[in-house]
């Protein structure tokens, strides 16, 4: 067996926090890091202590589920609501980031977002050059199956 290297093993993680997701739409896992500790993890989800789409379906609104709360908001909300610093910390996402995310993240003091399949909005690459933010595509790495969602 190979040990596999920090990233690949953050994305790893960020995949098995995926299969939490429940909406099934777009199931995407998201994991913070800094200094090669996990700060906080994330998955499509409904407001904490709310009804999940898997439980009542999806509320629908233009293409969108609205029910959702994405994971890289969610990874984010976890370590505010745990007082957990995530300035400087990387985010590994099954998924890069839609606009929203992105914007919450930067803010947030996200430095690098490492994503294994792209989602969406090309935005996010002319904003990250410009807020200095590296995002690195993993699709690339034969070692990860097909994306769950």
């Amino acid at each position: 067996m190979v040990r596999p290297g920090w990233e690949k093993y953050f994305m790893e993680i960020a995949i098995q926090v995926a299969k939490r997701s429940t909406c099934d739409r777009r199931m995407v896992g998201a994991v913070i890091v800094r200094d090669k500790t996990i700060l906080s993890t994330g998955y499509n989800g409904s407001i904490r202590g709310l009804p999940h789409c898997d439980e009542v379906g999806h509320l629908m609104e233009a293409g969108h589920c609205a029910r959702t709360v994405h994971a890289e908001v969610n990874s984010v909300a976890q370590a505010a609501k745990n007082g957990t610093s995530i300035q400087g910390g990387d985010l590994y996402t099954t998924n890069s980031p839609c606009w929203p995310c992105f914007k919450i993240m930067a803010n947030s003091g996200i430095k690098k977002v490492f994503f294994r399949e792209f989602y969406r909005d090309e935005r996010i690459f002319e904003y990250a050059q410009q807020s200095r933010i590296e995002l690195i595509d993993m699709s690339q790495s034969s070692s990860f199956g097909p994306s769950d969602g």
